[in-house]
């Protein structure tokens, strides 16, 4: 039993979340650039990509290991 519900939970969750994404919002674009020494540059990338996003195209997300 425990062999059907499991695959079949793991499509449900897959198919349920597939079409949906959630972008930053502004106040907290410019809470991540605030500490940034170019911070007019990173609230661009970060909007640009946010705009990427929004219109359902690509984008890199790039992956910073986490610190103990």
């Amino acid at each position: 039993m425990k062999l059907f519900f499991n695959p079949i939970l793991f499509f449900f969750i897959i198919f349920l979340f597939e079409n949906s994404a959630y972008s930053l919002s502004d106040f907290r674009i410019k809470e991540i650039c605030q500490k940034k020494p170019k911070r007019s540059t990173c609230i661009q990338n970060l909007k640009l990509k946010k705009l990427n996003l929004l219109q359902g195209n690509k984008i890199e997300i790039p992956v910073i290991p986490f610190k103990k």
